[in-house]
């Protein structure tokens, strides 16, 4: 596939803002620069995030459970822990991770997990301490966040991705269990977007519905929710984004919106889960449209990362979005306000590694990308742009 030249009608960057497209500003005509793709680790099994550290290692996890240290030198090193509780079936797993904001003092990370415990399972927000050897990693809070549902018998939609807001507040997004009225109960924490307390697990003290009587609406952001894997974001501007795999009528890119309602409603007349409706029902008074939506068939997205970086050029500010089914990198273009100006793929991973699970900005303006095909055949890439 040749290298894109941006259209005529395709508008500059204002840098000041991340890359957000200008309706004011004049064409351009400029090449995007080409991509240099190196794999850093092989041989594992879906990893599912990835998070560089202020001393440039990178910390990944792998669904089947499992830490990965990638040190500055290349060296990978497993990270010895303990994951004896883990509810590992299907979809389910170990799954976000995240550092804390004050890594760099604490040594502090989160993970969203499956977990088995009283005969039962459920899905956890933990927090981990790890040694500055990154040879062992330390449950502090098992767990700072418990009672998110999970499917039992299928591992379905189980979410489940973390990172922090420009606030301090720890995004947690959650699938719906692929259960009918998850999406659209306010008192489970299924097939939502919380805002917690990373310290305390509590609600985040602005949450939109913070004053609910029950304790779990309390940490509810958004709902209406099918299976929220991505969240991103966006530089300058804070504004939260999130991505969600969708039935096969469309997958689902959002622009956050507190006290949201993003139009998932599947419970069927008999209570059963009903996967011929649209992923936003605009028949629900209130319901969000989507920023993008795939049609039909769905390319299953996941990940969700902003690019950053001058070093960038034209592409400084895209969002950009793992693929699973057609598998690949997707890039969405943005307007000032938040609208949709511009998709592509990108040529460099296209149909190239297989299944793309993350993609992750670090602070050093490289994009990381975790693979997810399975069978220890997967990779931990590192994408740069040449020259």
């Amino acid at each position: 596939m040749s290298r894109r030249l941006w259209p005529l009608a395709t508008v500059l960057l204002l840098a000041a803002c991340g890359g957000a497209a200008s309706a004011q500003s004049a064409p351009s005509t400029a090449e995007a620069p080409a991509l240099r793709v190196e794999v850093l680790a092989g041989g594992l099994d879906h990893p599912w995030d990835v998070a560089l550290a202020p001393d440039g290692t990178l910390l990944l996890d792998e669904r089947s459970g499992g830490f990965t240290a990638v040190l500055p030198d290349g060296t990978v090193q497993p990270v010895e822990a303990d994951f004896g509780d883990l509810f590992v079936r299907g979809e389910t797993g170990l799954m976000g991770l995240v550092l804390d904001p004050d890594f760099d003092t604490n040594r502090r990370f989160l993970t969203c997990q499956g977990v088995q415990e009283d005969g039962g399972a459920e899905v956890q927000v933990i927090a981990w301490t790890v040694d500055e050897e990154w040879t062992s990693a330390t449950r502090v809070a098992d767990p700072l966040l418990g009672g998110i549902p999970v499917n039992q018998e299928t591992g379905r939609h189980g979410g489940c991705r973390l990172r922090f807001d420009p606030s301090g507040a720890l995004l947690v997004g959650t699938g719906d269990n692929a259960v009918g009225t998850n999406a659209q109960d306010l008192t489970s924490l299924a097939g939502k977007l919380l805002r917690i307390d990373p310290a305390t697990g509590g609600p985040a003290p602005d949450n939109p519905l913070v004053d609910a009587p029950d304790p779990r609406t309390r940490l509810v952001f958004s709902w209406g929710h099918r299976n929220v894997q991505g969240i991103a974001v966006q530089p300058c501007t804070g504004d939260v984004y999130t991505a969600e795999q969708g039935t096969t009528r469309d997958d689902e890119v959002n622009r956050s919106v507190a006290g949201g309602d993003f139009g998932y409603d599947p419970e069927g007349p008999d209570g059963s889960y009903d996967e011929s409706v649209p992923m936003t029902d605009l028949g629900r008074p209130g319901a969000i449209p989507a920023l993008w939506s795939s049609g039909a068939p769905t390319i299953a997205v996941s990940g969700l990362t902003f690019l950053a970086g001058e070093a960038w050029g034209d592409d400084d500010g895209l969002l950009v979005a793992g693929v699973q089914k057609d598998t690949g990198l997707l890039a969405l273009r943005l307007n000032d306000d938040g609208t949709l100006a511009e998709q592509f793929r990108v040529p460099e991973l296209e149909d190239r590694f297989g299944r793309l699970r993350t993609p992750q900005a670090g602070a050093d303006g490289v994009l990381y990308v975790t693979t997810d095909n399975g069978v220890d055949d997967d990779q931990l890439l590192r994408v740069t742009p040449e020259g």
